[in-house]
């Protein structure tokens, strides 16, 4: 039994992450227009500099862009922003914790979704507590 099974590659886990996030209440959702999800193996050299990461294990996902907060109506075009969720880090994370996969994922993409909204710990715990119904 266990020689069949095998992590999920990033085009598995990024649909994993799609359907995650259409399960997210709709008035979450609804305020995330124009976010783009990606899933990639590890961070680039510049994000794991930046965010003064010490090892490429220690970032799961990370929110690039412009978060709601500070965006203006006369702001000039821009990149889109993208949530990133980083497959080795997080499958590294389920290795060692006693959490189904599809729960480390679901949080990963609140917590950088929040971070586009500006919401604190305590509003994506509120989030994150409204089961939906989850992947695992």
């Amino acid at each position: 039994m266990w020689t069949e099974l095998k992590a999920p590659s990033l085009a598995e886990m990024e649909a994993v992450a799609h359907e995650l996030f259409e399960r997210l209440p709709a008035e979450f959702r609804g305020l995330c227009e124009g976010v783009i999800i990606r899933v990639d193996d590890f961070p680039t050299e510049e994000v794991l500099d930046e965010m003064d990461c010490e090892s490429e294990f220690d970032l799961l996902g990370l929110f690039q862009g412009v978060g709601l907060p500070q965006q203006s109506f006369g702001d000039v075009a821009r990149l889109p922003n993208m949530v990133w969720l980083y497959r080795r880090p997080i499958l590294d994370y389920w290795a060692e914790h006693d959490e189904t996969l599809g729960h480390i994922v679901r949080h990963v993409l609140i917590h950088e979704i929040g971070h586009h909204f500006g919401l604190s710990d305590d509003d994506m715990a509120a989030i994150e507590a409204q089961e939906t119904g989850q992947a695992d």
